[in-house]
C-alpha cells in the first residue's frame, strides 16, 4: 500500500539530488555533455529498478553509488568525435594513466560533494579507511601534476586574498584579481590565464558569468571554476553549465579539489606539467 508513496518520495529525492550528481559527473569528465550522459544513464537505471537504491542510507548515496558502478565499468572517459576536446579531454587522457585508481572520484566525493568517508566507502565499495587513503593520495598526486596561471574574479577583498593564498600554496601563479566584468576582461587579456576562478555576482552588479564568457570568446577554451552561494541556479540543465562549481561558504579543501580537477583537464601548452 505504501508503494505509490515510496515511488513519489524517490522521484522527489532524485530530482533534488540529480543536479549535484551532474556537477560531480562533469567534474570527472571535464565536459558537460559527457558528464550528463553518465548522470542520465544512472537515473535511467534507478527509474527502471528502484529497488537498486532501497538498501542505501539515503537516495543521494544510492544515486552516487549506482553512478560509480556505471562509471567504473565503462573505464576512462573517451571523447566523442565532433566534441571540442583538444584542450579539455584528449590531453587529459595521458594523465589518467599516472593516477592511482579511484583517487579523483574519492577526492571529488569528499571535498566538492561533501560526503563523509563512510559514505564514500559505501558509494565506491570500500572501507572507510580506504576512502580516507584515496582522498589523501589524490591531493598529493593531482597537486603535483599540473601548475599554471590563475585569474581570480572576486569583488570581496578578503575572499579574493583567501583564494589567492590557497592556490598559491598549491604552486599556482595568480596573474591578477579583478572586481568587475570590465576589469576582469582587461586583466585577462593583459595576462592570459590557464584557469579562471570567478564569483557570479560582482561589485558593480555585473556578472562573473558574462565576464568569463567574454574572456573565453577572446582567449579560447580554458577551464573555469565558478563560486556561488546558489549552485542550483547554475545546475538546471537549461543552458551551458560550468564543469567546476564551488558552493559558498567554501572550504579550503573544496577549492584545492576543484582547482586540481580543473587544471587536470587544462591544456598543457603553457603550463608546467610533471611527466
Amino acid at each position: 500500500m505504501g508503494s505509490t508513496q515510496d515511488t513519489r518520495d524517490l522521484s522527489t529525492e532524485l530530482v533534488s539530488d540529480l543536479p549535484f550528481l551532474r556537477r560531480y559527473a562533469r567534474a570527472l569528465t571535464g565536459a558537460q555533455d559527457t558528464g550528463d550522459r553518465y548522470a542520465m544513464a544512472t537515473l535511467e537505471a534507478i527509474v527502471a529498478d528502484p529497488s537498486t537504491v532501497a538498501d542505501d542510507p539515503s537516495t543521494k548515496i544510492g544515486l552516487f553509488r549506482i553512478f560509480h558502478g556505471i562509471w567504473s565499468s565503462s573505464g576512462a572517459p573517451v571523447a566523442d568525435e565532433g566534441e571540442n576536446t583538444d584542450l579539455l579531454e584528449v590531453r587529459a587522457q595521458w594523465r589518467l594513466a599516472h593516477l592511482t585508481a579511484n583517487t579523483r572520484e574519492a577526492l571529488l566525493l569528499h571535498s566538492v560533494e561533501g560526503f563523509g568517508f563512510e559514505a564514500i566507502g559505501r558509494i565506491m565499495g570500500l572501507s572507510q579507511s580506504e576512502a580516507e587513503n584515496l582522498v589523501s593520495r589524490a591531493m598529493a598526486e593531482m597537486g603535483d601534476m599540473v601548475t599554471g596561471d590563475i585569474l581570480i574574479i572576486e569583488d570581496e577583498g578578503i575572499i579574493a586574498m583567501d583564494l589567492k593564498s590557497i592556490v598559491s600554496d598549491m604552486g599556482h601563479n595568480v596573474t591578477d584579481i579583478a572586481r568587475t566584468r570590465d576589469d576582469a576582461i582587461a586583466k585577462g587579456q593583459a595576462k592570459i590565464p590557464d584557469l579562471i576562478l570567478a564569483d557570479i555576482q560582482l561589485a558593480d552588479k555585473s556578472s562573473g558569468i558574462d565576464a568569463v564568457k567574454a574572456l573565453l570568446e577572446e582567449l579560447g577554451d580554458r577551464p573555469v571554476i565558478f563560486i556561488t552561494a546558489f549552485p542550483e541556479r547554475l545546475l538546471t540543465g537549461d543552458r551551458p553549465e560550468p564543469a567546476f562549481l564551488i558552493t559558498k561558504p567554501y572550504s579550503e579543501d573544496q577549492v584545492r579539489a576543484a582547482v586540481s580537477q580543473a587544471m587536470f583537464f587544462a591544456t598543457t601548452e603553457r603550463m608546467g606539467v610533471a611527466v
